[in-house]
């Protein structure tokens, strides 16, 4: 441990004036960043929660030594660590094609939460360690993470009026290493015979060619017609 924060370790009233202080200090700086990237939860949200998380850790620590409760130090922060779920679901959404936004500033909203928690103890060395670490994740890891290519799911729509021509399908999803992550039956109209209607949405583990994929799904028996939505 750091000599430097010695003194300050005791519940005071320096300890706590610096205590707060470094809340605010380590929760703005996760939260200018999330504010440069125009999150729903930004600089004053980062701050509060730092603040408060480190508020709660202080007086539960404050109601054991110097109140002599019987009390449980922890308890407080316990309750703190639970009640940052409901704040970080606050920023995350669902926008268009099912994806989710949002859940790397509710984690940074809860790991700011954790560092108050742990400002509020007086492990100073932990919380800025955890506040470099965070904003490294947030910045120089997110450059990293936008680098790595994934292949976009797409939907494939089919009629068929032969039940096998569905297991078919699925069948040579697998083989191409395509992965199925739903299966929507869409309707069923009946004429001279039953033909079904399913969009199946397909994750690719590699590129696909979409072209080869519609030439050879169009082949099997029993498909009436397909379609491929990027």
């Amino acid at each position: 441990m750091l000599e430097i924060f010695d003194g300050v370790r005791d519940i005071t009233m320096l300890s706590t004036m610096v205590r707060l202080l470094v809340a605010v200090l380590l929760g703005g700086a996760v939260g200018l960043e999330r504010s440069y990237k125009n999150r729903p939860a930004g600089f004053r949200t980062h701050i509060l929660v730092c603040l408060g998380a480190t508020i709660a850790s202080m007086t539960g620590i404050y109601l054991y030594l110097n109140m002599k409760l019987p009390t449980d130090i922890s308890r407080l922060g316990a309750q703190v660590v639970s009640g940052l779920g409901f704040i970080g679901g606050g920023t995350i959404i669902v926008v268009n094609n099912r994806k989710i936004k949002g859940l790397t500033t509710a984690a940074g909203l809860w790991s700011c939460g954790i560092i108050g928690l742990a400002v509020g103890a007086g492990f100073y060395e932990g919380a800025i360690m955890a506040t470099v670490l965070v904003l490294l994740a947030e910045t120089l890891f997110s450059v990293l993470g936008n680098k790595i290519t994934h292949n976009a799911p797409f939907k494939i729509m089919l009629e068929y009026n032969d039940k096998n021509a569905l297991n078919h399908v699925m069948r040579y999803c697998k083989n191409k290493r395509m992965a199925i992550s739903n299966l929507e039956a869409t309707g069923k109209r009946d004429a001279f015979m039953s033909v079904y209607s399913v969009v199946l949405t397909v994750r690719p583990r590699e590129k696909v060619d979409f072209e080869k994929i519609t030439n050879h799904i169009d082949e099997i028996e029993g498909i009436i017609d397909v379609e491929i939505v990027r």
